[in-house]
């Protein structure tokens, strides 16, 4: 299968994951803070960081290929995080004049995502390693 046929595959379950969570919020009631998007960004790196350290070690065992890895991380966890909903939220923080929000938002979520992203990989090295 082409390449970009794992990709777009991959793609439509995680954008379908992620308006998921973005209903789930509006129906949980939560508001005054992108807790959809911040949630996704957020599982997604630990995700990726878990799907990158069992790449590292155990690759071969996942089977399909650059393909399975073309789904899995190009596309579903790329279809499912979102920086470009993430940057929006961002800037209607700032039209709103509400400065605090915008800095905590981007600095919480670059922090935390690359502390997931490395939790996950050092899970990984110490389940497979």
């Amino acid at each position: 299968m082409n390449g970009f046929l794992y990709v777009a595959l991959g793609g439509a379950i995680g954008a379908s994951l992620r308006h998921g969570a973005g209903l789930a919020a509006v129906r949980l009631g939560l508001s005054g803070w992108p807790w959809a998007t911040f949630f996704v960004n957020l599982l997604g790196s630990l995700l990726m960081g878990l799907l990158i350290g069992f790449l590292a070690f155990r690759g071969e065992a996942l089977g399909g290929g650059q393909g399975t890895r073309l789904f899995l991380a190009t596309g579903l966890l790329g279809g499912f995080t979102t920086f470009s909903a993430f940057s929006l939220e961002i800037a209607q923080f700032v039209q709103k004049d509400e400065w605090t929000r915008a800095i905590a938002y981007a600095g919480l979520s670059v922090l935390l995502g690359l502390a997931l992203v490395l939790a996950g990989m050092i899970i990984m090295r110490k389940v497979l390693a």
